[in-house]
């Protein structure tokens, strides 16, 4: 899961950045801030991947609280202000939105962050239709995939194999490229080379489980994962 922080003075803007964050299922709200100072004192505690940064804020600045952090997450300024665009990637932050910014924008945002692009072959979006996607890298050319048709992955030395109910594709990358951004709650690793999906498992005996004419093994460390399901 992609933990996140907003920070911002408008409650307005916390609803309409969360409405966006939850139509991916692997982004978890953390904490809503609204103040910097409110960000400092979560944050010497607690851990998060990315923060929605405001800039014009009482008692500290957006960019004055960011240079304060020695080891920051990754940042997305969401602001009404344009000068301060040139200051924001001085400061490495991975995108500026302007207010008041649409869907379609603020996805062009998430797909930056690198925790979002877990390797260079592997990428995760929402079709237009909102549909859950992935867009694998195979063969020099992006082929879509939907999450609701994947079977399971299998990790082969440093290629992943995606099976899918009309397709097969080989990809270079880890196993943990997908654990880290598929949905948990509909896939889960079972073994230290598969992930399988929950929804499309037929039974499970003993330590196999069986998906159509597959049968993919249990790790003995992964057991655990098979009592989720029950």
């Amino acid at each position: 899961m992609i933990s996140y922080l907003i920070i911002d003075d408008e409650y307005i803007a916390h609803d309409i950045i969360k409405g966006y964050c939850d139509k991916f299922s692997n982004f978890k709200l953390a904490k809503n801030c609204y103040d910097a100072i409110e960000a400092i004192e979560y944050l010497q505690s607690n851990h998060v991947d990315v923060m929605f940064l405001d800039l014009n804020m009482p008692k500290l600045k957006g960019f004055d609280f960011l240079k304060s952090l020695q080891n920051p997450p990754k940042v997305i300024v969401t602001t009404a202000y344009s000068e301060f665009a040139l200051d924001g990637f001085e400061l490495n932050v991975v995108d500026y939105l302007l207010k008041p910014f649409s869907f379609e924008r603020f996805l062009k945002a998430i797909n930056k962050i690198e925790l979002f692009k877990t390797g260079s072959n592997v990428t995760t979006t929402l079709s237009v239709n909102s549909e859950k996607s992935i867009f694998i890298r195979s063969n020099k050319k992006l082929i879509q995939i939907k999450l609701d048709s994947i079977l399971f992955i299998e990790a082969i030395g440093n290629y992943c194999k995606i099976i899918s109910a009309d397709k097969e594709i080989k990809v270079r990358g880890k196993i943990s490229d997908f654990i880290n951004m598929l949905p948990q709650d509909d896939f889960f690793q079972v073994h230290k080379s598969f992930i399988t999906s929950k929804n499309h498992i037929n039974s499970i005996e003993g330590n196999r489980i069986f998906i159509n004419d597959f049968v993919i093994p249990i790790g003995k460390v992964y057991k655990i994962n098979i009592n989720k399901l029950f």
